[in-house]
């Protein structure tokens, strides 16, 4: 049989169309993958095989994926009857298990995907690095001295190292971009209200957060938003739908953009690595070889303290949150045992806003995302390149040593996090390697709804320099 470990989602599900593999054989080789290397990487956190064996047994719907293996992450979405804890100690001890299936994991089982575990996250989502006390650190496939990113760590791991073609990531400030840019993925982070986040959520982090994928390829990303995209039951809000699906805009010309590009950290909060500039610098070149025109520009936004402020006083209070439902599943009051350090801090912190300040600072924020976004429609850009990172990815141990109070975490979240804020698309290319060979990604985002013009740039920029056949030295 073909190499599976190679083949992007949507080469696989062709296997199984055409009889040239059996989604039995593809869940089983997940595994026997799944099994080889999660010892070195420890990626997936809770194996799900059993339920993937009797899910292909009992037959799997028709779709465009079917018989395709998916690992889930364990945060930004439930599913019943398995683990959720979320990297919280707590909800581990207790060994909860959640009750409710996400709209989100009901339509990638509708598509035909096979979940065959779920993956590794750093507590509550709140780190850009997957080293949760409750289950230890996940390490990069390409260097496992180093970090794999986070939120969605476990599950970029998973895939880059071949144990599956994709995996389930949720993005609050960059937990898509993050993981794929320091893992070499393919990671789009869609518009607010793009995917739904019910049955149990109308929304998460007052919209900071969206749901969907990394993956190796262009077209897969665009197929499996194809199918998460849309209204579902009780949505207090959808983004409109697309024009056609978003699999019709690989290979799509973009006509000829007006691309703003920034080096610089937002705010002046980091110094920007060199390999990182230099990977914007030559994707700026590259575009303007396919015939678009790129000129140094930015919102000037980005240099606006409400930024921050503002997108602190939300995370704080949604950390409040999540903690109560921790105190609901265990049946007490939490304490400083049930957390991290660093997580017990921001409950305490959270503990000063009230609900007048909370008010004002949404806003706030949506003002300052209001003038953010009239960059793109009044000034007339359609994209803006940046790095994804301020560094290549970090050693482990890095970004949670107690020393640093929090201070290392700003390089890796001050590009990804003005886009959640604003809750416009934007997406990581896997373009470019430090000069240790860890992989370095480049940002573009988009107007608001413009996924379709970030694919279509974004399989430009993979015919033009192809990334499929790069492979980390841990690879099935």
């Amino acid at each position: 049989m073909t190499d599976l470990s190679v083949l992007d989602a949507t080469a696989q599900a062709e296997l199984v169309r055409s009889d040239d593999a059996s989604a039995a054989e593809l869940v089983d080789a997940a595994i026997a993958r799944i099994e080889k290397l999660n010892g070195d990487l420890n990626a997936v956190i809770h194996p799900l095989y059993e339920r993937a064996r009797t899910a292909v047994r009992n037959g799997l719907p028709e779709g465009p994926f079917t018989g395709v293996p998916i690992v889930v992450k364990d945060l930004d979405g439930t599913l019943a009857g398995a683990p959720y804890h979320a990297g919280n100690k707590a909800l581990k001890a207790a060994n909860h298990i959640a009750t409710t299936t996400s709209y989100l994991f009901e339509k990638l089982e509708r598509a035909g995907f096979v979940i065959v575990g779920k993956t590794n996250t750093p507590e509550f989502g709140l780190m850009p690095t997957a080293e949760p006390q409750a289950y230890g650190p996940t390490h990069n496939p390409w260097n496992l001295a180093h970090s794999s990113g986070g939120s969605s760590g476990g599950s970029a791991a998973a895939v880059a190292s071949g144990m599956v073609p994709v995996g389930h990531a949720g993005d609050g400030g960059g937990s898509i971009r993050i993981p794929a840019s320091m893992c070499g993925l393919f990671g789009l982070k869609p518009t607010r209200g793009r995917v739904s986040l019910g049955p149990a959520e109308h929304e998460a982090w007052a919209g900071l957060v969206v749901r969907h994928v990394v993956t190796r390829s262009v077209r897969d990303s665009a197929g499996i938003l194809d199918a998460l995209q849309g209204y579902s039951t009780g949505d207090w809000y959808t983004a409109p739908p697309p024009a056609r699906a978003y699999t019709d805009e690989i290979g799509a010309q973009p006509g000829q953009l007006r691309i703003g590009v920034r080096t610089t950290a937002p705010l002046g909060l980091a110094s920007v690595d060199p390999g990182c500039i230099a990977a914007v610098d030559e994707t700026a070149r590259l575009l303007e070889s396919l015939g678009h025109t790129v000129v140094e520009a930015a919102p000037d936004t980005l240099d606006d303290g409400a930024l921050l402020e503002t997108f602190t006083t939300v995370m704080l209070s949604s950390v409040r949150a999540d903690l109560t439902d921790v105190e609901a599943v265990i049946g007490r009051p939490v304490t400083s045992d049930d957390m991290e350090p660093s997580t017990w801090s921001s409950y305490q912190a959270a503990a000063g806003i009230d609900a007048g300040t909370y008010v004002r600072t949404l806003t706030r924020m949506q003002a300052w995302a209001r003038r953010t976004i009239a960059w793109w429609l009044d000034d007339g850009f359609d994209l803006l390149l940046t790095p994804t990172l301020a560094e290549p990815p970090p050693e482990l141990g890095d970004l949670t040593d107690p020393e640093t109070g929090g201070s290392r975490l700003l390089p890796f979240v001050l590009f990804t996090a003005p886009f959640n804020v604003t809750g416009q698309p934007a997406m990581s290319v896997p373009l470019a390697s430090s000069v240790s060979g860890l992989p370095v990604g480049v940002q573009l985002a988009g107007a608001p709804f413009r996924e379709d013009l970030l694919l279509r740039v974004a399989a430009q920029l993979e015919q033009e320099r192809p990334w499929g056949d790069r492979r980390p030295p841990v690879h099935a």
